[in-house]
């Protein structure tokens, strides 16, 4: 295994993991600026007026995402089993 086998590896891993969180985070992003901007213009200033909808929204997401998640840890996770031949060389 040579230095950058690891560095693509880790990487290869860093970029699957922030594709997984993508989604419920940019329905986080989209939820709470919509929530904060009618906040400002109704000025309700409630904490928990931010942060329900933004976790029922998050959720929702979640489940939506979840088959395209899971197809996505399949196959990286079947790659690295698959070549390990390979990195042990």
């Amino acid at each position: 295994m040579t230095p950058d086998f690891v560095i693509g590896f880790g990487r290869q891993a860093i970029e699957l993991t922030l594709m997984m969180a993508l989604p419920m985070l940019g329905v986080g992003l989209t939820v709470g600026v919509v929530v904060s901007i009618i906040q400002a213009a109704t000025q309700i200033q409630e904490m928990t007026l931010s942060f329900i909808p933004k976790i029922v929204c998050m959720f929702l997401a979640l489940l939506l995402a979840l088959p395209w998640i899971m197809d996505q840890i399949l196959a990286f996770t079947r790659g690295v089993l698959t070549n390990i031949p390979h990195y042990v060389r």
